[in-house]
């Protein structure tokens, strides 16, 4: 049996939502919350396997509940079931800690299907929004982020030029080629140069 607690702040759809899935047989909702806060005192009281919450709520989002979840070492894992499939929603929910996200347009044999993977740690996604995430680690987003400056400076480390000779070329200090590889390293999410130039050919930085 998966026991579930649901919340969201809409009552008719969240009494829709635990309609759903009480008429499921290894389904159990043990609880209902209308915001996030309440979801997590919820949570810590009941301890569910799944907490199947919405993400925009007054009183308390989605993504706050789910690091706090996180950071009081709940043992419930999260699917997220929402109507927003932007950017900002979902690499959000998904960095906060989130095991799945899906849309509220899904048909209920999906949703099923989801809270047992979710209940048994399997990530999932629904198809609009694995295409979204995948857009986002692909996309120049992260490539943006980098300065004119710090691209001079990882193509000429992806040709093997020192530190002292890049600072030579570039006619700053080697401190300040330092510096701005340490920014690259920070932002590319990498901690050494080999690191750096692989993350940069695989986001299109380099070409």
């Amino acid at each position: 049996m998966i026991s579930i607690i649901v919340v969201d702040d809409h009552p008719v759809v969240r009494d829709g939502i635990r309609s759903m899935l009480a008429g499921v047989a290894d389904f159990e909702v043990v609880a209902e919350a209308g915001d996030g806060v309440a979801a997590v005192d919820l949570a810590a009281a009941h301890d569910p396997d799944v907490v199947v919450i919405d993400l925009r709520m007054p009183g308390g989002g989605g993504v706050d509940a789910i690091r706090a979840m996180r950071r009081r070492g709940l043992r419930a894992r999260v699917l997220v079931l929402t109507t927003y499939d932007t950017d900002s929603d979902t690499v959000a929910a998904i960095e906060a800690g989130a095991t799945g996200y899906l849309l509220k347009d899904a048909p209920s044999s999906q949703l099923f299907d989801a809270v047992r993977a979710t209940a048994a740690g399997e990530s999932v996604l629904s198809p609009a929004v694995a295409a979204r995430l995948l857009s986002h680690v692909r996309s120049p987003q992260r490539t943006a982020q980098l300065s004119a400056r710090e691209r001079e400076v990882l193509v000429l480390v992806a040709r093997g030029t020192s530190n002292k000779l890049i600072a030579r070329e570039l006619f700053v200090s080697e401190a300040t080629v330092k510096t701005h590889l340490s920014h690259v390293y920070e932002k590319l999410g990498v901690t050494d140069r080999a690191a750096a130039v692989a993350t940069a050919y695989d986001l299109g930085i380099l070409g």
